[in-house]
């Protein structure tokens, strides 16, 4: 290629850096310092020269987005840092209860009268994605998918323009992870809908669906087809930066970043700011360029929101007020009884299809006996349906006026449809349940369904037909058995061949190594969900303590009250589940051994520690659950109640301010004393 020039290399940063400038005034700050076409000119010029000189292209090169080849599948990714859900409040009084929580937490001095810091965001319609930059460079995303194992989608969201394969400035963190949500704008969807009809090519069902199976496509020449776009609102993991002291800051610093947020956020005070601020942004949502399905409220103040905390995968600083649902008018062709598998008899009604709230609904259930005789549904009845929270379809009501002549109440049934046995309701509960217990298939069937599903052990490749096949024939009685089915046995299934039986096999050996908590919730106890098998694991830490611990001992654990901890001692004491326990673990299933909690003879325990600087020996994620350990309480920011500071490499602000208010400053190597 002979040698290359500086003014070509000059050339070629000048324009790569031009476009980059051209992104951050378009995408973020809104505000376009050129014309489409001249733009596309600089573009065209880059490829070019590219094309002349492949050896100078670059990773982040604005001309990378688009191009790469085909990937086979998407590969997992451990989130360093959980991406969570949120709680969310359907009516006034849910939020008026969070608010309520929030400020008693934070323990305000009067609450009539004092009011938390909110930042209200809309809650965007769209798809939330985990990006990570290292040294300010695009590294690669990952989905959220169940909150700790995401999916690769690194070349699908590099074809998307609003996201910056460099970080601007100098200023940024070594490591830096930020949240956000890809979503495709009202006005592109409309338009690509109305190009694929022209073209003959399937049109996409709504915009969420339409940037869901975008960021999936396998092809990424095919997602840079798709009009997506971009909104960050949170950080993850990150390094070698001291956080500033409010949400509303990092939302600032990240636009300085060149990360684009949404301008539609706002700080409000207290709960009238909040209901406010939902009936403004409910009066545009029409007028939005993007769709929105409720309000987010977030405590601003950082160091409130880790003393909030969290339950399970949600955080507790932090709600989704959901905007009231779409409705429709379908009717109602059965009635149905399905069994769970707690063996809880639940009322499902068979609707005529219709299209609501972005989906076709065909069905809603009734919940018990009580809703079903409250709401007076019976077959034939025009109803109103509505997905509940945008997700659930419920029926809101029976449109009288259009009802069959002559129809009557529906009877609940007394014998189990599934086996025949009574169905009993006890006092106090609104669920009606079959007392076949594992004598009836449907429980049985629903309760593997459980143990396998991707919360639990998360064992791929069974399915419902499969686990049918298998209760059906006698193959699978109890979660147990699934660990001893040999490929013989699984070959003679229908549809089932000798490749699909060996990666079945396969992947009942994986799910042998899990988690304490995932095999708790994998269990099935009644009311046990996923945050209150964390809240045992954590508290207990052994299945053998756990398995002979009293009522009185449980209900110390949070998360557990007198009845879920009365359906914990009686599924314990059951001999047949103890039994079935004892076969899970003979069969190999095991998770690691926890770390033992530092007695109060610690050092560190009840300390208040900051971290800052980069560590050598450790990430900060691990650094911090060895403080915890040692029962220390790791907060962000430094003040005059802050016990220690532990300072690695290139330590910010913090470090200076340490040394201000006197508080004792730690090197690595002390921490790494106490940890011996």
């Amino acid at each position: 290629m002979g040698i290359i020039s500086k003014t070509t290399c000059k050339k070629l940063r000048e324009l790569r850096e031009d476009i980059v400038r051209c992104d951050f005034a378009y995408f973020v700050l809104d505000d376009p310092i050129v014309p489409d076409a001249e733009y596309d000119r600089l573009l065209q010029q880059l490829q070019k020269l590219e094309e002349a000189y492949p050896e100078l292209i670059t990773d982040d090169s604005p001309s990378r987005r688009v191009g790469v080849k085909p990937i086979k599948k998407f590969s997992e990714v451990q989130h360093r840092s959980p991406m969570l859900s949120l709680n969310k409040a359907f009516v006034e009084e849910e939020l008026e209860e969070f608010d309520r929580r929030v400020r008693e937490k934070l323990s305000l001095k009067n609450l009539e009268t004092e009011e938390i810091e909110y930042v209200a965001e809309p809650k965007f319609d769209g798809v939330a994605v985990c990006i990570r930059y290292e040294k300010g460079k695009f590294l690669f995303a990952a989905t959220r998918g169940d909150g700790s194992t995401g999916e690769d989608i690194t070349l699908n969201v590099k074809t998307i323009s609003a996201v910056p394969l460099r970080l601007r400035g100098s200023e940024f963190p070594t490591v830096l992870e930020v949240r956000g949500e890809v979503f495709m704008p009202k006005g592109k969807f409309f338009a690509y809908n109305e190009r694929a009809l022209a073209t003959g090519e399937k049109p996409l069902v709504n915009p969420r669906n339409g940037a869901a199976g975008s960021l999936r496509q396998l092809n990424p020449s095919i997602t840079a087809q798709r009009p997506l776009d971009v909104y960050f609102y949170g950080v993850g993991e990150h390094e070698g930066w001291d956080m500033p002291v409010t949400h509303s800051d990092v939302l600032q610093r990240l636009r300085e970043f060149g990360l684009k947020t949404c301008p539609e956020w706002k700080k409000v005070d207290g709960l009238r700011g909040c209901l406010g601020y939902y009936s403004r942004i409910g009066l545009k949502r029409d007028s939005l360029p993007y769709e929105i399905d409720g309000v987010v409220y977030k405590v601003n103040n950082l160091q409130g929101q880790a003393d909030m905390g969290f339950v399970s995968r949600a955080p507790r600083w932090a709600i989704a007020y959901k905007f009231p649902a779409q409705e429709e008018l379908t009717t109602v062709d059965g009635i149905e009884f399905q069994v769970g598998r707690t063996g809880a008899v639940t009322p499902v009604a068979r609707l005529a299809p219709v299209f609501v709230g972005g989906a076709t609904v065909s069905n809603a259930t009734l919940h018990n006996i009580d809703e079903l005789t409250r709401k007076d549904i019976r077959l034939g009845d025009t109803v109103i349906v509505r997905r509940a929270g945008d997700v659930i379809p419920e029926i809101v009501k029976v449109v009288e006026e259009r009802r069959v002549v002559k129809s009557c109440p529906v009877i609940f049934p007394r014998h189990c449809p599934i086996c025949g046995s009574d169905i009993v309701r006890a006092d106090g509960e609104a669920v009606s349940r079959c007392v076949g217990g594992l004598f009836c298939a449907a429980q049985r069937k629903e309760s593997i369904r459980h143990f396998s599903s991707r919360l639990a052990m998360n064992i791929e490749g069974l399915g419902a037909r499969l686990i049918d096949q298998l209760v059906d024939n006698s193959l699978v009685v109890d979660p147990a058995d699934l660990y001893s089915l040999s490929l013989d046995e699984l070959q003679e299934l229908k549809r089932m061949g000798r490749k699909s039986a060996r990666n079945l096999i396969s992947s009942l050996d994986r799910s042998k190594s899990t988690t304490f908590s995932r095999f708790l919730y994998a269990l099935g106890i009644r009311e046990v969900g996923e945050a209150t098998a964390v809240a045992l694991a954590n508290d207990f830490q052994s299945l053998d303590i756990l398995m002979v611990a009293d009522e009185e001992r449980l209900k110390l654990v949070p998360e557990v009250g007198p009845i879920v901890a009365s359906h914990i001692r009686a599924f314990f004491g059951e001999e047949h589940n103890a039994e079935v326990i004892k076969r899970l673990l003979q069969s190999g299933i095991a998770w690691p051994t926890p770390v033992v909690p530092i007695s109060s003879n610690s050092p560190l325990s009840g300390k208040t520690v900051v971290l800052t600087g980069t560590l050598a020996s450790m990430t900060r994620s691990e650094a911090k659950s060895r403080l915890v350990a040692q029962g220390a309480k790791v907060i962000n920011s430094v003040s005059r109640t802050t016990d220690i500071v532990i300072v690695g490499a290139n330590p910010g602000s913090k470090k200076k301010k340490a040394v201000e208010l006197g508080v004792p400053i730690w090197n690595e190597q002390d921490l790494q004393k106490i940890n011996c």
